[in-house]
């Protein structure tokens, strides 16, 4: 048949095969659709200008985040992997209730560490953020933190749960960089998180200790191996992306709300 003829006629056999292989109507992909305002583009480069930084001991870059975990348990011994045969497990389980993991990764460094609390409430946050700047860089002169730009993750909390003496202290160290509303893939955190997933989730956990214990036995040969994450993703790349996005293609954004012309 050519391209510029008349259909008369047409088959269920045919309808069913083109809906099957070619506009799979059932496929869908699922994820958050970001307003591409002003204020996202320059939250947006400020991350993009701390990723393009040359790696300081000084001055660490680490991203945070979080997942939360939900514990479950084995209602029956599964079957051993045999020849030929995978290992089977039934697909009745309990649960135990859930807890919640922080994941501090330095990208350039290739150092990761994780932190497994009950919660992952404003309090939880917190006392996260003291770890990262007591126990876990207490030499640098200031932290460049990435994180996701949640209601729990204020200078305002730390004062809440410290005190402003000792939240002051804890913030001298560290310096807070949001992604934008919808933007948490700009968060290499988000891609380590991924690959505990992958490597660490595919079975169940039935306790926090378990849990705790299977992090480090995961973290402890990434580092010793320095597995690095190289960030391609420039500011130049989101300038071309997101072109029409920007008000006009001879200026760039300085500011929340502010343009000035590009240099």
């Amino acid at each position: 048949m050519m391209d510029d003829e008349q259909v008369v006629e047409i088959s269920s056999e045919t309808v069913r095969l083109t809906l099957k292989n070619k506009l799979e109507p059932w496929f869908v992909k699922s994820w958050r659709i970001a307003h591409l305002t002003p204020e996202f583009l320059a939250a947006m480069e400020r991350i993009l200008d701390v990723y393009a930084r040359l790696y300081e001991n000084a001055r660490p870059l680490v991203c945070f985040d979080e997942k939360p975990i939900v514990l479950h348990s084995e209602v029956r011994a599964p079957l051993a992997t045999k020849l030929g045969k995978p290992k089977r497990v039934d697909y009745e389980y309990k649960r135990h209730g859930s807890c919640n993991l922080f994941l501090f990764l330095e990208p350039k460094a290739g150092k990761r560490y994780t932190l497994v609390t009950p919660h992952r409430t404003k309090q939880d946050w917190a006392y996260a953020m003291r770890y990262l700047a007591d126990e876990l860089y207490p030499t640098a002169l200031k932290i460049d933190v990435v994180l996701d730009n949640l209601n729990t993750h204020t200078a305002e909390g730390l004062i809440e749960i410290f005190g402003k003496a000792e939240a002051e202290r804890i913030l001298a160290h560290l310096e807070f960089h949001y992604t934008p509303l919808h933007g948490s893939w700009l968060n290499m955190a988000e891609i380590e998180l991924s690959v505990i997933a992958r490597q660490c989730l595919r079975r169940r956990i039935a306790d926090k200790f378990t849990l705790a214990t299977e992090w480090i036995a995961w973290e402890c040969p990434r580092n010793e191996a320095c597995v690095t994450i190289r960030w391609k993703f420039t500011k130049q790349d989101a300038r071309r992306v997101f072109a029409k996005y920007y008000p006009d293609p001879q200026f760039h954004n300085v500011g929340a709300l502010g343009w000035a012309p590009a240099v």
